[in-house]
């Protein structure tokens, strides 16, 4: 596969893209990451999800450390192709770090947010470090 197709995304001034990770059966929005060129590539090359962690400056496999791997069915641009869009498989069923099965758990209920989402495991039983 050629790189043609990474030149036509839209990346920001550093180098990155927003890419939603939404549930290719429910259609639910599991989460929100950033990418790079490298991960986008490894994704599409992967099956796989792959995102760039601003924080801690380097790729992230998702799943490395949690076992919670997303595996891509699909991937997406929309029409300004500054959003990347991946179709996925959650593996384990928890996309979030918080254990639940959304990072979008939590609704604007008045003026306060309440969450809404039960938490499926403990993340210090995800997270053993």
């Amino acid at each position: 596969m050629s790189d043609f197709w990474l030149n036509k995304v839209n990346w920001s001034d550093d180098g990155l893209v927003p890419a939603i990770a939404q549930d290719a059966v429910t259609g639910r929005v599991l989460m929100v990451a950033w990418m790079n060129r490298e991960a986008l590539k490894l994704t599409a090359e992967k099956g796989e999800a792959v995102y760039w962690s601003r924080s801690r400056k380097k790729l992230w496999h998702k799943g490395e450390e949690s076992g919670h791997i997303q595996k891509v069915s699909e991937i997406r641009t929309d029409c300004d192709q500054d959003v990347v869009l991946l179709q996925i498989e959650q593996q384990g069923g928890i996309a979030c770090h918080t254990g639940r099965e959304s990072c979008f758990y939590s609704k604007l209920d008045g003026d306060h947010w309440v969450a809404t989402d039960a938490v499926l495991k403990n993340p210090d039983e995800i997270y053993k470090k």
